[in-house]
C-alpha cells in the first residue's frame, strides 16, 4: 500500500520554492511534464505512478501576466492526478489567485474567489493549503478543508533579528490591515499607527491621513501584499511628512506588477521585505526575503501524518 508516501508535484509557477520544500521533507519532486502547445493549450504528463498516493501540488498564483496559465496548469494537474487514482490531492497555493475579488462590493461585480474555489473542487482537489489569504472568509467558499497558514511567526522572527526594534513603530497602510498589524504590534510590545486612505477610484489613492505619532521612529509598514506598490509608496511619503526617521515595508506576497519596481526604486522606502510565496526578482537593491518553505513543508508533513497544523499559526519552524 502506498499510504505512507508523499508525492510532491510542482507546476511552473515557482519551481524554486518547490525544490526548497522537497529538500526540507527529504523528498525528490515527482517527474512531470507541463508544457504548452504552440496554440497555447496546456498539456500535462505525470511520469510515475501516483495510484493510492498522497499528492501535494505546489503552485502559487504568480503576480505576472501568466497567472491564468498557472491557474489552468494547476487545475489540469489536479485533474490528471484524480484520473490517475491518487488517494488524496492537496493544492499548496501560497498566494491564492483572485483573492482580492472576494465580495460583491458594487453591482454586477463577480465574486471571482468563489469561482476559483469551485474550479479547484471540480478539478478534484481534496484539500487546500494557502498563506495569508487576503480575506479569511474565502475559506468559506470551499466545501473542502482549507488551511490558511500565517507568515506572521516568520515575520516576527525577521523583525526581532533584523531591525532596530527599540525605536520602531508598526504602521498599517490602510484600515483593512489594521487587525493584522495590531496583532504583530501586540506580540512585539510596540505601538502602532494607521493610515486612512480616501480613494477616488479602484487602485488609485487620493489622500492619506495618518492616525498616530511616528516622529523620529523607524516605521515598519506591514501589509499582506504589494502589487503596484502605489499604496506603500504614498504611505511612505505620508510617514516622512509626519517626521518618520526611516520606513521599512514588510509584506507577505510581493507581486510587484506593472511599474512597481520603478516606483520602489524612486521611493524613500529603505528596505522592502517580502516572503518567497511568489518568485521575487531580487534585482531590486532594497529587497530582502523571508523564506516560508519551512512553514509550508511542516504543514505538508503534519497534514500527511494527521497532526495538528495550528501549531504553525504561532511558531515558525527552524
Amino acid at each position: 500500500m502506498g499510504s505512507n508516501s508523499i508525492k510532491l508535484l510542482s507546476g511552473n509557477s515557482h519551481p524554486d520554492l518547490a525544490e526548497k520544500i522537497a529538500k526540507i521533507l527529504g523528498l525528490s519532486l515527482s517527474k512531470i511534464g507541463v508544457y504548452q502547445y504552440s496554440n497555447k493549450e496546456t498539456s500535462v504528463t505525470i511520469g510515475e505512478s501516483i495510484r493510492d498516493e498522497d499528492v501535494y501540488i505546489i503552485q502559487t498564483g504568480s503576480g505576472q501576466q501568466e497567472i491564468n496559465d498557472f491557474l489552468m496548469e494547476l487545475l489540469i494537474l489536479i485533474h490528471a492526478c484524480k484520473t490517475a487514482s491518487a488517494r488524496r490531492i492537496t493544492a499548496v497555493i501560497p498566494n491564492f489567485p483572485y483573492a482580492r475579488q472576494d465580495k460583491k462590493d458594487k453591482s454586477r461585480a463577480p465574486i471571482t474567489a468563489k469561482l476559483i474555489a469551485n474550479l479547484l473542487e471540480t478539478a478534484g482537489c481534496d484539500h487546500v493549503i494557502t498563506m495569508d489569504l487576503h480575506a479569511s472568509q474565502i475559506q468559506g467558499f470551499f466545501h473542502i478543508p482549507v488551511d490558511n497558514l500565517y507568515a506572521e511567526p516568520s515575520v516576527l522572527n525577521y523583525i526581532r533579528t533584523k531591525t532596530d526594534i527599540q525605536n520602531a513603530i508598526l504602521v498599517s497602510p490602510d484600515a483593512g490591515g489594521a487587525k493584522r498589524v495590531a496583532s504583530i504590534a501586540d506580540k512585539l510590545d510596540l505601538n502602532f499607527a494607521l493610515i486612512h486612505k480616501e480613494r477616488q477610484k479602484a487602485n488609485e489613492v487620493s489622500r492619506m491621513v495618518l492616525v498616530g505619532d511616528v516622529r523620529g521612529k523607524s516605521c515598519l509598514l506591514v501589509d499582506d501584499m504589494a502589487d503596484t506598490c502605489g499604496t506603500l509608496v504614498k504611505a511612505c511619503d505620508t510617514l516622512f511628512e509626519n517626521g518618520a526617521k526611516e520606513v521599512i515595508a514588510v509584506v507577505t506576497h510581493g507581486i510587484f506588477s506593472g511599474s512597481a519596481k520603478e516606483k520602489l526604486r524612486n521611493s524613500r522606502i529603505s528596505r522592502m521585505v517580502c516572503t518567497n510565496s511568489l518568485p521575487v526578482d531580487l534585482e531590486l537593491r532594497i529587497c530582502d526575503q523571508i523564506d516560508i518553505s519551512p512553514t509550508l513543508a511542516e504543514a505538508i508533513r503534519r497534514l500527511h501524518n494527521g497532526e495538528s497544523v495550528s501549531y504553525l499559526f504561532t511558531h515558525a519552524p527552524a
